[in-house]
């Protein structure tokens, strides 16, 4: 039986919440002002994050820690989703897929970088944004320097560097990105197709012989589970996956031809508390600047702002405050002093290598992969790497001399 707590939750939320978001997506499709979607896509986002505890950093990590790989069967699960949900979009003409170029200097270095960082600061970007909401003591502070590291690259000392990384550009044979399809030369849908073929294969190798629940107790566990119970990871991948579909749409009408992300979200968020030199970007083709006659001193270089990144990376912790809520009470959750330490290090860490890498797990994994991007496959490959091996050290407290002897 759900607690007092979690069912005056859930009616606070249905209450206040749930038609708030129902009235700013009305209004957004009323006065046409697309950006305003961006908030349903990002609580939904946060929702579905925290109810299946779908953290980049703890999948990987868990791998060694736990010997458990169902997170990263439901970052899978998510990834095969999303392909088959662009294939049918790219299909009928709705949008344009656009794979990120393969940087792979920017890849390997901010892959490295980016999966210790997750190691040390609890969580990656996405990660550290929903358990912050949930009062994780070590996210919070994860996410004080992550907007720092991600400045240091893209204003900061660390600029110089990035600027040299991005003239090591690997092109396909007609100039544009390579992606699986150009790798392969098959069409994208056909790439989708085979991959959820093949994913479904091994599900069904992997049921067999598996007792089948009554029709009865699966509705009775799919009920619970919606309204104040966990999900299992690859039911929390197969609802992102789905999700990309209107975060697409979303994005496109903004301008922005790409699917969630949330790394320049966070970073943009506090620009807009430091700094006043911005340009806010919100819809397509923007009117431009009025011509004046006469002379005008030039100025700095104003420093773009996304408020569908921004408002997607705010919404997204309210989604996983209200998901955990649903659960029981959320407090706030005490760490030792030396971990806060750690989490805010490798939060810039974490940061300074989702910049240099241009995206995160959200960005570079989730939708890089679904786009079947071969330099956001090398950054996957790296940033796993990095985590293990921060993972066995940190985590395991592993030793040199174990690694030797085996």
């Amino acid at each position: 039986m759900k607690s007092q707590t979690g069912n005056s939750s859930f009616r606070w939320s249905a209450g206040v919440i749930a038609p708030a978001i129902i009235i700013i997506t009305a209004a957004a499709f009323y006065a046409h002002v697309w950006v305003l979607t961006a908030i349903p896509v990002g609580f939904l986002f946060g929702f579905f994050l925290q109810k299946g505890d779908l953290c980049g950093a703890s999948a990987f990590s868990e791998v060694l820690v736990m010997k458990d790989r169902r997170k990263i069967f439901g970052l899978w699960i998510l990834i095969v989703t999303a392909m088959l949900v662009f294939a049918a979009l790219q299909m009928l003409g709705w949008v344009r897929l656009a794979p990120k170029p393969f940087l792979y200097v920017n890849y390997l270095v901010g892959g490295a970088l980016f999966g210790t960082g997750m190691v040390l600061a609890g969580g990656c970007i996405s990660g550290c944004l929903y358990k912050a909401a949930t009062g994780n003591l070590n996210s919070i502070a994860g996410l004080l320097t992550i907007p720092a590291g991600v400045m240091a690259v893209e204003f900061g000392p660390l600029n110089p560097l990035h600027t040299a990384m991005n003239r090591f550009v690997l092109r396909s044979a007609d100039g544009g990105p390579v992606t699986l399809s150009t790798l392969s030369g098959l069409p994208f849908w056909a790439l989708a197709l085979l991959f959820a073929a093949i994913t479904m294969v091994i599900i069904l190798v992997r049921r067999r012989g598996q007792p089948v629940k009554s029709r009865q107790a699966v509705t009775e566990i799919w009920t619970e589970r919606v309204l104040g119970r966990p999900w299992k990871p690859w039911v929390s991948g197969l609802a992102i996956g789905l999700l990309m579909a209107p975060a697409y749409l979303s994005s496109v009408a903004t301008g922005r031809n790409y699917p969630l992300g949330v790394t320049h979200g966070v970073m943009q968020a506090e620009l807009l508390l430091v700094d006043r030199n911005v340009q806010h970007v919100w819809r397509v083709n923007p009117a431009p600047p009025a011509v004046t006659a006469a002379p005008v001193p030039p100025v700095p270089a104003r420093k773009p702002v996304s408020w569908w990144l921004v408002l997607v990376s705010l919404a997204l912790p309210l989604g996983s405050w209200v998901s955990a809520r649903l659960n029981g009470p959320v407090r706030l959750m005490p760490k030792p002093p030396d971990e806060v330490l750690t989490a805010l290090g490798g939060g810039f860490l974490t940061g300074a290598g989702a910049a240099f890498a241009t995206g995160c797990v959200v960005g570079n994994i989730m939708s890089g992969w679904a786009l079947m991007s071969a330099g956001m496959i090398l950054f996957g490959v790296a940033t796993v790497l990095a985590n293990w091996v921060t993972t066995y050290f940190y985590l395991l407290g592993g030793q040199m001399s174990r690694i030797s002897a085996k």
